[in-house]
């Protein structure tokens, strides 16, 4: 956005001698200023910064001679604007347009000049209530309304891409509510799954365990009715081996018995 131009001091024919020679040093200052900030823009092809230096200084000299020096403090903020120093330059131009004792078309310069510092460092707002009280003192300046129509524009756009980005965040964060939802269900059945599942190998252990204690009081009562078997039969045994016995001596009896001679008995007669 182009700056209003530089204000030269008019030279009062009514003001006392001792007070126009400070006023022609504080001009002398000026005009000196304005012809360094001009030459700054001698090459098209380029803007010598040296210059804007040179023009401040010489802005500054002359406000030492007239601290009030309307037109030496609005030049001096030109200088810092246009060395890229938009900070110091909006103080000095919003200082400068809240002067109630000059010029209004003095003030809406200063008011045009402060809103272009504010859109050049992102401050929408800031420029275009800037705009609107330049245009307040200096209802008919075609610049300063267009720099107004180009910044509501380009607020209304920042608010349109802000809308659309805030909308893009909300259906996101749905999005991601939702695939975390989704996430946490399946995490849900799987555990269930998995719940279901160690319930099932418990029960089934203890099933096994139950079954394994019912079968050993049997095979405990079995036990004794098979050594009770056992032992009966080894009885058995013995008693047929005894039986056995038994008879083989008996019958080695009766062998030698047989194998003795008869004694023929005598009859006696009595």
């Amino acid at each position: 956005m182009k700056i209003k131009g530089l204000f030269v001091a008019i030279l009062l024919l009514a003001i006392a001698l001792p007070q126009m020679a400070g006023a022609q040093t504080e001009r002398k200052y000026i005009r000196q200023g304005n012809r360094q900030f001009n030459s700054a823009f001698a090459d098209s092809t380029k803007v010598d910064s040296t210059r804007f230096a040179a023009a401040e200084a010489s802005y500054r000299k002359a406000l030492e001679q007239d601290p009030n020096s309307w037109d030496a403090s609005f030049n001096l903020a030109n200088a810092m604007a246009s060395q890229g120093r938009m900070e110091e330059a909006a103080r000095q131009y919003q200082a400068l347009g809240a002067k109630t004792d000059v010029d209004k078309t003095k003030r809406a310069a200063a008011y045009h000049n402060l809103g272009n510092c504010l859109l050049q460092s992102e401050n929408l707002q800031g420029a275009i209530d800037a705009y609107k009280n330049a245009l307040r003192n200096n209802p008919n300046d075609l610049e300063t309304k267009y720099n107004l129509a180009w910044a509501q524009d380009k607020m209304k756009q920042q608010q349109n891409e802000n809308q659309q980005n805030q909308n893009q965040n909300k259906q996101d964060q749905q999005q991601n509510q939702d695939q975390k939802q989704n996430q946490d269900q399946q995490q849900d059945q799987q555990q269930d799954q998995q719940q279901n599942q160690d319930q099932q190998q418990k029960d089934k252990q203890d099933q096994q365990s139950q079954d394994n204690q019912q079968q050993q009081p049997q095979q405990a009562q079995q036990q004794p009715e098979q050594n009770d078997e056992q032992m009966s039969k080894e009885d058995a045994m013995r008693i047929l081996e005894a039986l056995e016995n038994d008879e083989k001596d008996v019958q080695e009896k009766v062998q030698k018995q047989k194998a003795q001679p008869q004694r023929r008995r005598t009859q006696k007669d009595w």
